[in-house]
């Protein structure tokens, strides 16, 4: 009695599966990756965009510094014997806030004029006030001056730069200042304006110097 004949199967089934699994993960590896790049670049053109527009709002709202000129300057006593002593040393300087929309908020100033290291007299010469932007405000100051004197180390030199019509002087300003942008003011610094300058005999400012740029430091 033969037995039937039973064919046998190869089953490629698991082989197919595997295939399948792997081509499947392949694909959700691919769009993980590609969602990460998304987000990726999504992020990164957003932190462009916002520092572009912190850039910009800086540049727009960064606080330039005022403008000091030393417009004129007047003392007829030098010319005395005995000196400037209690004779008025008037000067006239602008200042000029550069800021198209930020404001200025000032301290009262101090005024000190000195010829070499001598000072020959200081004082207040403007109470605290608020300069808008694009604004100008002329300094308009008169001090009485308290030196040098006849016996003053200086003087020698001091009567030698008279008669030659050459006499170096300094003004130097100080005062407290913060500057207003928009709804917030800004933390104070202290200001220091200093502008050299020559007279002549008559003790009036040399027309080269009028009108010149006084330095301005923090």
């Amino acid at each position: 009695m033969s037995s039937a004949y039973q064919p046998s199967y190869t089953t490629y089934q698991p082989q197919h599966q595997s295939r399948r699994r792997y081509y499947e993960s392949r694909v959700k590896e691919s769009l993980t990756s590609r969602f990460a790049k998304c987000l990726c670049s999504f992020f990164l053109t957003l932190l462009l965009i916002v520092g572009v527009i912190i850039f910009v709002l800086w540049l727009s709202l960064r606080p330039h510094r005022p403008h000091f000129h030393l417009s004129s300057f007047t003392a007829p006593g030098l010319v005395q014997s005995t000196g400037p002593v209690n004779s008025a040393l008037s000067f006239n300087i602008t200042d000029r806030n550069p800021n198209g929309k930020i404001g200025i908020y000032y301290d009262s100033i101090y005024a000190s004029i000195f010829y070499s290291d001598k000072e020959m007299g200081s004082g207040p010469v403007l109470f605290p006030f608020y300069q808008p932007p694009k604004n100008t405000t002329v300094i308009l100051g008169t001090l009485t001056a308290t030196g040098p004197t006849t016996t003053d180390s200086a003087w020698d030199q001091f009567s030698a730069d008279v008669a030659a019509g050459q006499v170096k002087l300094i003004i130097k300003l100080t005062s407290v200042i913060r500057f207003k942008v928009k709804l917030w003011d800004t933390h104070q610094h202290r200001m220091h304006v200093e502008c050299d300058f020559t007279v002549g005999k008559d003790g009036n400012i040399l027309s080269q110097y009028a009108d010149e740029r006084c330095t301005l430091y923090f």
